[in-house]
């Protein structure tokens, strides 16, 4: 088989290597991958920022996925061959404190697919019957592979937000995490908007604005002047900053009420802003990372229902076998979420 490796520490370094398919150990499956998406940290490996230093290369990357169990070891009893699954990427390691918490989403000792270990840009590939969950029969299969993030966007809102019916809700980030979540937030009954940047006014507002929502461009409209029309000068009542941009959490601040909540997605790096006004509005800072098998629970069901519009949200339009135009369009906001046929890795 084949798979798409970060080969280098530069910029790009994307190539198709040859591999050889895998053997499952007695505890795990064989999946013959049928799709997998483009995340943003997949984007950060192909720019090659400083959080992927760790990457012992060339590894396979990629960890959105989903396909069919083509086989599994004499020691797995809860998934049969032929089950479509997803796989939980994040893997904790079961013994620090965390894990034995029930918190292994922030495990201290962390293993990510497609970043400490092969990923899904690949034929194949074998992985813990314990880190994979089944896929109903009501998610097709190209929504499946975006089972992940939606469950990311699930911890965040329904786990660790306190939007409810009636709640007016910023969504910072026209992205896949950000127009994840507002999708999310509407289905928990929020009156959501979408902010974005000028670059994001040739497809990411659209498509934001396709799936329902009203949109802000903070670099040309008034922000005061819509928070006034939107929320009576009040604020919103949550904030969602899924930027991973410095200006997100100032801006957020900006925008939210006093007694509200900014729940944070986007990894932002460093900021420099006074933190006196949230204490003095005794403003709820969240932050959430990843998600466990409940919210992968939801985001299957949220998929499911039609809550999550996936058809109008992802993008097929990319080929593994020329990646780079899918990460250049990424990065320049020229599409929100593709999906790639992996199959064309065992052609």
């Amino acid at each position: 088989m084949r798979g798409l490796a970060k080969t280098s520490r530069d910029a790009g370094a994307m190539e198709l290597i040859d591999l050889e398919r895998p053997d499952p150990a007695a505890n795990e499956v064989l999946i013959e991958i049928e799709y997998a998406g483009l995340c943003g940290s997949d984007a950060g490996i192909y720019k090659f920022k400083p959080a992927f230093e760790r990457m012992d290369l060339p590894t396979v990357i990629g960890h959105e996925y989903t396909g069919r169990v083509i086989e599994a070891g004499s020691e797995v009893t809860t998934v049969s061959t032929g089950d479509r699954v997803v796989e939980r990427p994040i893997r904790g390691c079961g013994e620090c404190y965390q894990c034995r918490m029930g918190e292994e989403n922030v495990c201290q000792n962390t293993d990510i697919t497609g970043v400490d270990r092969d990923g899904a840009y690949a034929g194949y590939i074998a992985v813990p019957e314990a880190v994979v969950q089944t896929v109903p029969h009501n998610v097709e299969p190209r929504h499946a592979a975006l089972v992940e993030p939606t469950a990311i966007c699930a911890r965040a809102v329904i786990e660790n937000s306190r939007v409810s019916a009636g709640d007016r809700v910023f969504v910072a980030g026209p992205g896949p995490m950000g127009l994840l979540s507002a999708q999310i937030a509407a289905a928990q009954g929020g009156d959501v908007v979408v902010a974005g940047v000028g670059q994001d006014t040739e497809y990411r507002l659209p498509l934001a604005e396709e799936l329902g929502y009203s949109t802000i461009n903070v670099e040309s409209d008034d922000l005061e002047a819509v928070r006034e029309e939107r929320t009576n000068g009040v604020g919103y009542d949550v904030v969602f900053d899924t930027t991973g941009h410095p200006s997100g959490l100032p801006m957020a601040v900006d925008e939210v009420r006093k007694g509200g909540q900014i729940v944070m997605i986007g990894q932002t790096g460093e900021t420099t802003m006074a933190y006196t006004p949230l204490v003095r509005a005794e403003i709820d800072l969240q932050c959430s990372y990843g998600a466990m098998y409940e919210d992968f629970e939801h985001a299957l069901r949220l998929i499911g229902s039609g809550d999550v519009d996936h058809e109008t949200f992802l993008d097929d339009r990319f080929s593994l076998l020329e990646s780079d135009a899918a990460f250049e369009a990424f990065l320049d906001g020229e599409t929100c979420k593709p999906v790639f046929d992996v199959s064309e890795l065992r052609a």
